[in-house]
């Protein structure tokens, strides 16, 4: 059995890496200008919690502009 406070620890560090500004590798923006909203993301995360991502991060084709 997993002990709680390993638990807590780890659920404390991973708000801590959703948090971070230094370490992400994928910047997200949403919008068009001049009202986009970037949002900064750890591909690990993202790739685990969802399948659509996982599906589009795998294929890391990128269009001319740079984007996937």
């Amino acid at each position: 059995m997993v002990d709680n406070k390993l638990l807590t620890k780890l659920s404390q560090n991973l708000l801590e890496i959703l948090n971070d500004e230094e370490y992400y590798d994928i910047t997200i923006e949403v919008g068009n200008d001049p009202y986009v909203k970037v949002f900064r993301a750890h591909m690990v995360i993202l790739n685990y919690r969802s399948p659509y991502l996982r599906r589009i991060l795998s294929t890391n084709k990128k269009k001319n502009d740079g984007t996937l």
